[in-house]
């Protein structure tokens, strides 16, 4: 198999999700500041619990389900959605309801609570997408120059050569607008995890714990079905699915947090 040509829409979507998934948190994250007041401290503590539930500890229990039950798992769609979003909602709203009950106890405000929405969304498109796509167009790079062949070439032919091109191959084989929709998806999954992260301060701050719930339900019901229709429907439709999933969710969090603002200024008064 030779090395093929990257498209130039494959390098605009490439460009496109990486300034989207690297860009997008900073952006947010000036404007709660400048514009909210909120404090940097609830974007650290967003993007640390993050890691540590998600990225360490909900980790750790896919290794020991997928070393247990992998084969069950993985040969049943419906039970694999089931468990990974089980699983997602279970350890990222346990840790967000963990940091604000006990990490943010002396700055948990509504605006703080959107600042941790940022960090946790935001480290999460840095790690998952920003760092994939700039090895990505480091790789497009070398192979529209040509240094890709040269370097392949020097491999010995076997199954390891075979293996190097077939992992690089999908840069110049899926169709070129499919790496827009990484960054369209980081636009919807950071913007859902400022709307949970929302909905869990209001059950930290208030004892509203049916919004603990909601935020546990909400998320399970995105994964999942992200990954029931991942493999049914074009990816463009599950974007727009999850685009006015999302939209809907921050329809009412922003009729609440209006509402609480309104409510606190009448207190003031």
């Amino acid at each position: 198999m030779m090395v093929g040509h990257v498209s130039g829409v494959a390098i605009a979507g490439i460009i496109f999700s990486l300034v989207i998934s690297m860009g997008l948190p900073i952006v947010l994250a000036i404007l709660a500041r400048n514009k909210l007041h909120a404090k940097m401290s609830a974007l650290g503590i967003g993007a640390l619990t993050f890691f540590l539930f998600a990225l360490t500890l909900e980790q750790m229990l896919h290794m020991v389900m997928l070393g247990a039950a992998g084969d069950v798992l993985n040969g049943n769609l419906w039970l694999y959605a089931l468990y990974g979003g089980l699983a997602a909602a279970l350890f990222e709203e346990t840790g967000r309801f963990v940091a604000m009950k006990f990490w943010m106890k002396k700055t948990l405000s509504k605006e703080n609570s959107l600042m941790y929405g940022v960090g946790h969304g935001g480290i999460e498109a840095v790690l998952i997408v920003g760092m994939t796509y700039i090895s990505n167009l480091i790789t497009v790079f070398m192979i529209n120059s040509g240094q890709m062949e040269s370097q392949l070439a020097a491999i010995e032919e076997g199954p390891g050569k075979e293996l190097a091109i077939q992992s690089i191959s999908v840069l110049w084989t899926m169709p070129g607008y499919q790496f827009f929709l990484a960054g369209v998806e980081r636009i919807s999954a950071v913007v859902l995890q400022i709307c949970l992260s929302y909905l869990v301060y209001r059950a930290v701050k208030y004892g509203e714990k049916k919004f603990l719930f909601a935020a546990l339900g909400i998320h399970f019901l995105v994964d999942a079905v992200t990954v029931l229709l991942s493999n049914t429907v074009p990816l463009v439709v599950l974007e727009i699915v999850l685009l006015v999933a999302v939209a809907a969710l921050v329809l009412w969090v922003k009729k609440m947090y209006g509402a609480e603002s309104a409510a606190n200024r009448d207190f003031n008064l």
